[in-house]
């Protein structure tokens, strides 16, 4: 695979990262997409079709969940690196299970040069599903940008360890240090004591209704940008293709960099 494309290890900045928008950029788009393993309401198994949906959606950075990985002989098998490709972006996977078959977790994708990787281990209890998040910093026209991506657990406990181990996380960066964080955070509670808490420290999240993906009534996908007020807008991406090729739809955010004060390391 192209050093542009490949997936970056654990704190790996890349000598050469994907071509990014010159210094002076003014708005760049995030978007969260939980593509469901490639598999549409109609059973069908299509990395393809998940790519021409990140191709409608036309961001610079994507958070996946339940990204495959599992190794086969078509071309497409391993979906990450297929993806990858296809979006000509670099791809940094994050904690995954590791299956007898192939492995499956949470990715990012961005055109920004990357300047650091880090991963927070969010298991809890041995007996659920392994969970973790992808803490990023990437340098976005001269200035920095946190990302921290995830897929949170089904069960409210699980839910709240999780959501205090992000929250350490975050406070660990001083407020004015441009951050996002997003990703399929399974709380359908509006009033949930873990969302409050959250937008006590990156301010209150525009969480359109994102699933199912036929019918949206919950939102289960969020996406909060600190300083709140570099959002521009966050809107559900519901067409046709998008409505078939998982059980969620994906949500875009535009994000204004010039509200931003914080500059990369040179």
């Amino acid at each position: 695979m192209a050093s542009a494309t490949r997936a970056l290890s654990e704190a790996e900045v890349p000598a050469e990262a994907v071509e990014a928008p010159a210094p002076g950029v003014r708005r760049i788009s995030i978007g969260s997409y939980n593509i469901h393993s490639c598999v549409g309401l109609d059973r069908h198994r299509s990395p393809s079709r998940i790519a021409d949906v990140l191709r409608e959606l036309d961001c610079d950075i994507y958070a996946l969940q339940e990204v495959d990985n599992e190794p086969g002989d078509e071309e497409d098998s391993k979906q990450l690196e297929y993806l990858s490709e296809a979006m000509h972006m670099a791809a940094i996977p994050g904690l995954r299970i590791v299956r007898h078959s192939g492995e499956y977790g949470n990715a990012l994708l961005t055109r920004f040069p990357v300047v650091s990787v880090h991963r927070h281990d969010l298991s809890y209890g041995k007996w659920l599903e392994p969970r973790g998040a992808i803490d990023v910093e990437l340098d976005v026209g001269g200035r920095a940008l946190r990302v921290i991506a995830t897929h949170l657990g089904l069960s409210r406990s699980e839910r709240r360890f999780q959501w205090r181990q992000l929250l350490a996380a975050i406070a660990a960066s001083p407020p004015e240090h441009p951050t996002v964080v997003l990703g399929d955070m399974n709380e359908w509670f509006p009033r949930a004591g873990t969302l409050r808490d959250a937008h006590k420290i990156l301010g209150e999240a525009l969480a359109p209704p994102e699933f199912p993906s036929f019918w949206p009534f919950l939102a289960l996908t969020r996406i909060w940008v600190r300083p709140v007020q570099a959002i521009v807008s966050v809107k559900a991406h519901s067409t046709p293709l998008a409505k078939r090729a998982s059980d969620h739809l994906p949500l875009r955010a535009e994000i204004d960099v010039e509200r931003f004060a914080l500059r990369a390391p040179t």
